[in-house]
């Protein structure tokens, strides 16, 4: 079973998103069958690359609030995101470009499959959200990779190319495209098995039932009917 998660390493609702789907799966009885590959969304792609002002206060002019409604907005969600165990600095992110993370990440997936990363994503979204550094500055995304095993699986040359360079991002507008192909506004958005789509950072019970609904569907079980009745086996036929 393949779960593929549309997101932003900027999203907060993305972590606690990500953080729910791994509950639910660490307690799912088929988990080691179940892959997980990320997808890229810039929520701006027009942000500056080295972001100077706080995202507190782009949010409050983008939304026409004053800076203490949005506050108040944040304080909410880090609340909720410490009930996922996450200690969120929401009041000191900047606002800043991702497309150069979203690159790292299919070098990622290229380099080591989805279990690195997964890995990667880990550290951005940490970087971010945890420590609240700027996730477009180049020295953030080494200091990342090198953490997360990409330097070490990829080579520091390869991730400085990459960085250097605008390769995958073509890649990266390919998962763009497809997530509004799916009819995603917003993310995180998940599919599973392409045929399950779930928007938004659910409940922990939500990705539960569709991840034992999709395993259903794709392991259908057949339901005997007439009983049993004269047969050959292994050991030849009853007569």
């Amino acid at each position: 079973m393949r779960i593929e998660i549309w997101s932003d390493v900027v999203c907060p609702w993305c972590y606690v998103g990500k953080r729910r789907l791994e509950k639910a799966l660490a307690g799912f009885e088929h988990r080691d069958a179940v892959e997980v590959v990320y997808r890229s969304f810039e929520l701006d792609p027009t942000a500056p690359q080295h972001g100077h002002e706080s995202t507190l206060s782009q949010l409050a002019k983008k939304y026409g609030q004053s800076e203490e409604q949005m506050r108040a907005g944040m304080q909410s969600l880090i609340e909720t995101a410490a009930g996922e165990g996450l200690d969120m600095k929401l009041f000191d992110n900047v606002h800043t470009n991702t497309v150069d993370a979203h690159r790292l990440l299919h070098l990622a997936l290229e380099t080591g499959g989805p279990a690195l990363q997964r890995e990667l994503k880990e550290q951005l979204l940490a970087a971010y959200f945890l420590r609240a550094e700027d996730v477009g500055d180049h020295d953030v995304l080494r200091a990342a990779a090198r953490t997360a095993g990409l330097v070490e699986a990829a080579g520091e040359e390869r991730v400085d190319a990459v960085l250097a360079s605008q390769e995958y991002a073509d890649a990266v507008a390919a998962d763009v495209a497809q997530a509004r192909a799916y009819g995603a506004t917003g993310v995180p958005f998940f599919v599973v098995d392409q045929r399950y789509g779930v928007s938004g950072a659910q409940p922990t019970e939500v990705f539960e039932q569709v991840l034992t609904q999709a395993w259903a569907d794709a392991h259908p079980v057949l339901t005997p009917v007439g009983g049993d009745a004269d047969a050959c086996g292994p050991d030849g036929c009853a007569i």
